[in-house]
């Protein structure tokens, strides 16, 4: 499955008209105090540890306090209501992943307009996604794996962080292309998915290899493939999906900022500036390389059709995977 590379009052009518009307005067005062990042997710996850980089740098580039905030629940959507209702300047930002294209099909009813509530930026990085099995597994390939599970449906058992998380969409997606049935064993989180793949409870997991590559490399973890173009630098002798026999599972995770609907465009270009120049700095980049990740920086336009294909895609993989809406 191919992947397009793509990107986080008295009356405010009066505020966003003034602004409307003197665009350089707003770009020249953007940021003009400090930024939250809301992050919906629980500190120390991906999306959470690149922001808090990201915002990093955008603090030290603007001589404003970026500040990252965690408001995790709800598959994120907690978060991202925040951020909808916050005043349109720039000021609050979203830091949106990947799971926001699946949220329509995990919610029957959402407390924003998935398609409208947000501008998104620009995507900070894009992260592949690992299969892994634990170092006592019997699947030394991932054509074995496949192979066991085409010969006895829903035996091979994974196990994710929830029903609707994103390892539960990108597993799904993976059957889908190998053909095969694997059986689901939802956990309350990650790591406890991944605890469970270590001791043997699951066969296999779906992870993003920043949260994997300790126990890589302690040995516990065996990496069978990974997603993307062409191998990691941080994981060298794992082979891409492609290379292990499906070219047909193209999954790579996203992270970005997005800003509430109706931010000037003097504010969401000077944004996705900053953000670019944050990304090209040699430190970042040593980082995103060192969780095998790269820099985004694609600009407002393009984030905002990667997330329009990337909502259908997951609408598709929902229907086959028989994700149900809560």
């Amino acid at each position: 499955m191919p992947v397009s590379r793509r990107t986080v009052l008295m009356s405010a009518a009066p505020l966003g008209a003034a602004a409307a009307i003197r665009p350089a005067s707003a770009q020249e005062a953007y940021p003009s105090r400090p930024v939250r990042v809301v992050v919906p997710w629980a500190p120390g996850g991906a999306v959470d540890t690149v922001a808090r980089r990201v915002a990093q740098k955008l603090a030290e580039q603007t001589g404003q306090p970026f500040v990252v905030e965690n408001k995790a629940g709800a598959t994120g959507t907690i978060g991202a209501a925040e951020v909808a209702r916050a005043r349109a300047d720039g000021h609050t930002l979203l830091a949106m992943d990947n799971t926001y294209a699946m949220l329509p099909y995990l919610f029957n009813r959402l407390p924003f307009d998935h398609a409208r509530a947000f501008q998104p930026v620009t995507v900070s990085a894009f992260s592949p996604v690992l299969l892994a099995v634990g170092r006592a597994s019997p699947f030394a390939t991932l054509g074995a794996l496949i192979e066991a599970a085409k010969k006895d449906p829903e035996k091979v058992t994974y196990g994710t962080g929830g029903v609707g998380s994103a390892p539960h969409f990108a597993t799904a997606a993976f059957q889908q292309a190998a053909a095969i049935k694997l059986y689901h064993v939802p956990y309350k989180g990650a790591g406890e998915a991944v605890t469970a793949a270590l001791g043997g409870q699951v066969d296999m997991v779906m992870v993003s290899p920043g949260s994997a590559l300790g126990n890589i490399q302690g040995g516990l973890l065996r990496p069978l493939a990974i997603s993307g173009g062409h191998r990691s630098s941080a994981l060298p002798d794992t082979p891409t999906f492609a290379e292990a026999g499906l070219p047909g599972f193209g999954v790579v995770n996203w992270s970005g900022l997005a800003v509430p609907r109706g931010t000037p465009a003097p504010v969401v270009e000077k944004l996705h500036a900053e953000v670019g120049r944050a990304l090209a700095a040699p430190d970042v980049k040593e980082f995103l390389d060192s969780i095998a990740s790269e820099p985004g920086g694609m600009p407002p336009a393009d984030f905002t059709r990667l997330l329009a294909e990337e909502t259908e895609r997951w609408r598709k993989v929902a229907a086959e995977g028989q994700i149900e809406r809560q």
